[in-house]
Order: structure tokens, then C-alpha cells, then sequence
């Protein structure tokens, strides 16, 4: 318990003077069990999302929020909130969440987008994050058609066969990825494992509502190159010299899908 508030304390400080969390403080397992049982609210459904909660100064009360503006970028298995960071001022009037299951590293990102909406007023007001299991609630947070990009950034690769079925990118999840985005818009895949980099592209490749992003596009894409800078992973595998695979694909319409497929 003391060395409990001895780290708070000195989280604290160091939050006073430079403005933002420590990660030391923050740190949990590198990754979660997707498939066991946690303990926080989840809303019934899309339009009992409470964006006062998430947004405070776009929307300060619930009453507040009519709908039009709506969350567009899903970042899934956010980490330390590195890419929303980045992508909140490229894109400052789109709204964004990161989904993130460890409890701890949610708290971080919420400590780090308050220190940044303090020191920088008027900026990152458009970029939140959620302690939820995106696994099993994806659909309880967004609409039909809402999203225009969804994020999977070095997801854990679950090595093992008997645990495939955890892995965030395969056919069933696909079904629900391609619910929530609309068409055209894109799902970005990043991953340092090449089985795993080679399973989540096969996914996408094999599911009709998908296409494949053409090399001059994703060329043109700026968000393309903060996949493998913005996190803390990214950084990490450059820093070792790693390589990285990447798998960027595009909703698309299911008749063009069925015309293409016969």
C-alpha cells in the first residue's frame, strides 16, 4: 500500500510539472485474455453511447449530443493512445475512440488526452478512449455504416493454434468490422509477426467485403506511415531493426463483391 501511494505521489509530480502521465505507473501485461469476463459498463446499444463522457467540450451533457457528429476512427487494442494522439490533430474534426481491455493502460490514455487538452486548448478535444472488449461489444458502440477507418496495430498474435480463435482479425470478427464501416472506408492492419501478418492479410483476402488497398493509394495515404511510428510497438521493432507487414483493406459494396467473385 505505501509503495502504492509512493508511486502515485511521484506520478503526480511528474504529472504537475511536465503535464503528462508516466508510463512506469501504467504498466500492465502486454496483453489481455480476450475471451474471459470483465467487470465495466458497456451500453446497450449505439445510441445509449453517452458522448458527453467521452467528449466533455464538444458535448457537455448528454442532452447535448443530437447526432450528427458521430465517432468515425476505431483504433482497436489502442496501447498507450500513441497513434490517436498523432491522428487527432491530422484529422481534428473527426471524432476517434481507442478500445482498449487493460484496465491500466486505459487509465494512462485517459491521463494523457486530459494533460493534452490542458496544455493544448482547443486541440484533442475530438479523441477519447474506452475500457471495453472490442471482441465481444463492438457492435454495442457504433451504428451501421458509422466508421470510416478502424485500426489494428500490432495486435497479439496468440501463437499457439488453440488459441486462433482469440486473434482480433479473422472471418467472424470481419463480418462485424465490415457492419460497423461504411463503404470505403478501411481497415489498417499492422503486425511484426509474419505468421500473424500473413494470417490477418489471408482474412481480409478471403472475405467478400473486403478489397485490398492498390500500392499507389496507400503510397498517397499519410495515415499509412504512422502505423509503424506512432506506437510504442512501432517504435520498439524500428528501434531493433525489425520488419513489420502490413495489411490495409477496403470495404466495399457486396454486389460489387458478388459480381467480382462470378
Amino acid at each position: 500500500m505505501l509503495e502504492h501511494e509512493a508511486n502515485a505521489n511521484a506520478n503526480s509530480t511528474h504529472s504537475k510539472t511536465t503535464g503528462l502521465p508516466r508510463k512506469r505507473f501504467y504498466r500492465a501485461r502486454a496483453h489481455s485474455n480476450p475471451l474471459s469476463d470483465s467487470h465495466f459498463p458497456v451500453p446497450i446499444s449505439p445510441g445509449q453511447v453517452d458522448y458527453s463522457v467521452y467528449y466533455p467540450q464538444l458535448f457537455p451533457s448528454p442532452d447535448k449530443f443530437d447526432g450528427s457528429k458521430r465517432i468515425e476512427f476505431a483504433d482497436v487494442g489502442c496501447g498507450f493512445g500513441g497513434l490517436l494522439i498523432s491522428l487527432s490533430t491530422m484529422f481534428p474534426e473527426t471524432l476517434m475512440i481507442g478500445m482498449e481491455l487493460r484496465d491500466k493502460v486505459t487509465e494512462y490514455v485517459k491521463e494523457r488526452v486530459v494533460a493534452l487538452r490542458s496544455s493544448n486548448p482547443g486541440q484533442y478535444e475530438n479523441v477519447s478512449v474506452v475500457r471495453t472488449n472490442s471482441m465481444k461489444y463492438i457492435p454495442n458502440y457504433f451504428e451501421k455504416e458509422q466508421l470510416t477507418k478502424m485500426f489494428f496495430l500490432f495486435p497479439d498474435p496468440h501463437f499457439k493454434e488453440k488459441n486462433h480463435r482469440r486473434r482480433v482479425i479473422n472471418l467472424h470478427l470481419l463480418d462485424e468490422y465490415a457492419y460497423v464501416l461504411r463503404e470505403g472506408g478501411i481497415i489498417y492492419t499492422i503486425t511484426d509477426v509474419e505468421e500473424l501478418g500473413v494470417w490477418m492479410k489471408s482474412c481480409l483476402e478471403g472475405h467478400p467485403l473486403f478489397e485490398a488497398v492498390t500500392k499507389e493509394e496507400l503510397e498517397a495515404d499519410a495515415v499509412v506511415k504512422l502505423l509503424s511510428s506512432a506506437t510504442e510497438e512501432g517504435q520498439k521493432v524500428a528501434r531493433n531493426g525489425g520488419q513489420t507487414f502490413q495489411a490495409v483493406y477496403r470495404r466495399i459494396a457486396p454486389c460489387v463483391s458478388n459480381c467480382e467473385k462470378h
